[in-house]
């Protein structure tokens, strides 16, 4: 009986054993294409190919693999198809609400005019040409008709991705590049949503007459649009009052919104209508603002990102079987260079000719309608489901997919000629001192805390005046935190946004630092123009004001002072956290060069004069962008006839570059390192040759091996320089500097700054550390809202 009762269980352990077999080679082989598009993404990251690019690929190639296929028989090819549907459908609802369907009550805008000149352009030629090519065995009006809207369309979810990560979506091109996309796409694909009522494409007949299909069709595609775009509003902006911003949305809510949108999506289909069409025309008639479309577009997006796209592209693959492909026919090749022809060529026929209307240059034009060619996922799901429906062969299909494939791939070097014809035409300017013009004025934001710092900043003004003409603009800002006692006396004045300080102790602080520098610029008023200005905010407000003024003012240089301040004992005390992180925090925005003044006696010594030499300044020069910097400050001092100006090089030993080098090899490529170092060469040959050579400065070269000879050669110049001047860092890897950054106490110093600035380091030597400007933006020299058009 025993054995009886095993056997009768065995059919049954066998059966749960295959499904589950079956249902883990499923999730085995979807975490397989994930991992595969990831890496494969990664990959071509280098080369700025979008995640479509490298999805597409590997669905092909996973799609066809003997062992894939085996996976998805008939069953489970049938519930694969319904999960595309519904991802789809997921797809086409959010594009449907991220278009505005009022658009086409307005005059056209420019963006517009590009989008209708590139479509039609397009859709004449296809409609021209790809009859000729035999694309469905007999000529079909409603496959052509259907094929020359898709490739006048643009996939505009795909174009905005690659425009953003690209970083021109600022820029004017680049806004109207993406608002150019949505006419092209929301156009296009309403066509198809209209043309399909007349000419549905279906997999098995409805058995119904084509008079009776239209009428149903449109009824219920008309009734759908008439209560989307009257009731939604009520219904969402009922939900959205409920669940103001800063609160969860209530589920009952988000309940109820979802469940209306999916009851008007499913109005049309009923009747006969696309399921994914139905549910683009409702997301077009439905609210685009407000907390639940928010929320709709954002979780839907996230879940097409993480789960469908993998599953997509597998079922495109699986579908685009390479074994029916004919590849040793001629007409398949030429099918395949035609429709990529036919997608650029006329899109790009259009937008130059409203180029020419509009006034655009030719190569932005050409640009534009390279750019609008770009296809996507919905193209890619049309060419797939022509196929599955049986009105092209799957060789066919397999050309329109790797035609979509082709239009992507070019898009970054499309991007990459723009910013580069940006940069010609569009240079930015740097704000920093290596490239200030010697025939303009120099101005400084120069920042202090109080009147300590003040003894400082009028010697480092003289030093810093150069000659009288041009001169100098300094900038003399108070950096005061705004507590709750000063805010409270702070009295409005001529207008909103001015506001002027009526507590005592803060007036009287500031009139103690005007009447210093003031009567500086009485005294040594040749080529010094001193203004006062005020950043008065608390510590997580003050880097943005600082910044902000030195944008405003259009400062090359701001002057910070260090956090510590010297004791009477000579050492540095514990400093302010508040200030440290000031500086810091414009050290990584700030719109110009920084320097931080480290000041241990720079002010207490004998006023520095123009008549007699009085301090002994030195400037130490490694390599590196900030040392430059560092380099083009000290050629400003070496100007002043009251100061002895030494440069100091720091050499690798010769039998050691190499060394170097290798060290350096696992952040730098050994080119760029040539290159920085030959960039480095160039700028001090011109120094020398202005300033040394002629005898108005000293020069001094320190053979070094290692940071412990670095350190060794810091240490011993203590006491022999009132001022140390260095750049913080932006070395391309020194050996001098290895290792020196392990141990820093003050990593806002950079590593030669920090051991200048130490307690072990002289008590009478001041340090000033520069960086120069860090460019902003990921354009490598070009802001990000550039303008070409």
């Amino acid at each position: 009986m025993a054995s009886k009762r095993v056997e009768d269980q065995d059919p049954c352990t066998g059966k749960l054993t295959a499904i589950f077999t079956r249902a883990a080679k499923h999730v085995f082989g979807f975490f397989l294409m994930v991992v595969l598009c990831n890496v494969t993404h990664f990959l071509l990251k280098p080369v700025s190919q979008p995640r479509i690019t490298s999805d597409t690929f590997i669905g092909l190639l996973i799609g066809n693999l003997g062992i894939v296929r085996t996976l998805f028989e008939k069953p489970a090819a049938l519930a694969l198809r319904f999960i595309i549907d519904f991802g789809m459908i997921c797809y086409m609802l959010v594009l449907g609400i991220e278009m505005d369907p009022y658009v086409l009550l307005k005059a056209p805008t420019r963006d517009a005019k590009v989008a209708y000149a590139g479509m039609l352009s397009t859709f004449i030629l296809a409609c021209s040409i790809t009859p000729l090519l035999n694309y469905t065995g007999k000529f079909k009006i409603n496959f052509t008709l259907t094929l020359s809207t898709a490739l006048s369309s643009t996939a505009s979810p795909v174009l905005t991705r690659i425009i953003t990560s690209c970083k021109i979506g600022k820029s004017d091109i680049g806004r109207l590049v993406i608002a150019a996309g949505m006419h092209s796409d929301f156009i296009s694909t309403l066509l198809i949503s209209i043309g399909y009522i007349v000419y549905p494409i279906r997999e098995k007949p409805s058995g119904k007459s084509r008079i009776q299909e239209v009428v149903e069709m449109s009824s219920a595609l008309v009734l759908q649009t008439v209560i989307t775009a009257k009731v939604s509003p009520i219904i969402m902006n009922w939900v959205n009052n409920e669940n103001p911003e800063g609160k969860p949305i209530k589920g009952s809510h988000l309940v109820l919104s979802v469940a209306f949108m999916g009851l008007v999506c499913s109005c049309s289909p009923a009747y006969g209508y696309s399921p994914m069409l139905s549910a683009f025309m409702a997301g077009v008639f439905l609210p685009s603002k407000g907390r639940v479309s928010k929320y709709v577009i954002s979780k839907v997006n996230y879940l097409l990102t993480t789960i469908f796209y993998p599953i997509f592209f597998i079922w495109m693959g699986f579908q685009a079987d390479f074994r029916e492909f004919e590849p040793g026919q001629i007409g398949t090749w030429a099918r395949l260079f035609l429709l990529f022809v036919i997608a650029t060529v006329g899109k790009v026929t259009g937008t130059v000719i409203s180029g020419l209307l509009l006034g655009f240059h030719w190569p932005e034009s050409v640009a534009l309608g390279l750019l609008l060619s770009v296809k996507g996922h919905y193209q890619i799901y049309l060419a797939v489901a022509a196929n599955t429906a049986g009105t092209t062969s799957t060789t066919t299909s397999i050309v329109l997919v790797i035609a979509v494939f082709f239009t992507v791939v070019y898009i970054p070097s499309v991007v990459s000629h723009i910013i580069k014809r940006a940069r010609k035409r569009a240079p930015t300017h740097r704000m920093a001192l290596e490239w200030l013009d010697p025939s303009k004025e120099l101005r400084l934001l120069l920042c202090v805390h109080g009147p300590q710092n003040v003894p400082a900043a009028i010697n480092f003004i003289e030093i810093s005046r150069g000659t009288t003409d041009p001169g100098i603009e300094v900038y003399v800002t108070d950096m005061i935190e705004l507590t709750d006692q000063i805010a409270a006396t702070l009295v409005q004045v001529d207008g909103v946004d001015n506001m002027r300080v009526t507590d005592q102790s803060v007036i009287d602080m500031r009139e103690e630092i005007t009447t210093a520098v003031q009567a500086y610029e009485d005294m040594n008023g040749d080529g010094v123009t001193v203004r006062r200005m005020l950043a008065l905010s608390t510590f997580n407000a003050m880097p943005h004001d600082i910044c902000n003024l030195a944008e405003e003012l259009m400062t090359a240089l701001i002057i910070l002072p260090f956090h510590k301040t010297q004791r009477a004992d000579g050492t540095l005390d514990a400093g302010h956290s508040g200030f440290r992180y000031v500086n810091r925090k414009v050290l990584r925005d700030a719109p110009c060069s920084v320097g931080i003044l480290v000041d241990r006696g720079f002010g207490l010594m004998e006023r520095i004069s123009r008549s007699h030499v009085s301090p002994n300044i030195a400037v130490i020069f490694i390599g590196g962008k900030d040392d430059r910097e560092a380099l083009a400050y000290a050629g400003r001092v070496a100007r002043h006839p009251g100061v002895k100006l030494t440069v100091i090089r720091f050499l690798v030993e010769t039998s050691l570059e190499n060394a170097s080098r290798r060290a350096g090899s696992y952040r730098v490529n050994v080119a760029e390192q040539e290159e920085e170092m030959k960039i480095d060469d160039e700028c001090f040959a011109q120094f020398y040759e202005r300033q040394v050579a002629g005898g108005h400065v000293a020069y001094m070269e320190k053979h070094l091996a290692n940071s412990s000879e670095t350190y060794s050669t810091l240490m011993s110049l203590e006491g022999q320089y009132a001022l140390i001047i260095v750049g913080r860092g932006g070395r391309v890897n020194s050996v001098l500097t290895m290792g020196m950054n392990d141990w820093q106490q003050c990593p806002e110093l950079g590593p030669i700054g920090d051991v200048l600035s130490g307690s072990d380091f002289s008590m009478k030597t001041s340090v000033l550390i520069i960086q120069q400007h860090n460019v902003k933006g990921e354009l490598d020299g070009l802001d990000d809202d550039f303008s070409i058009m």
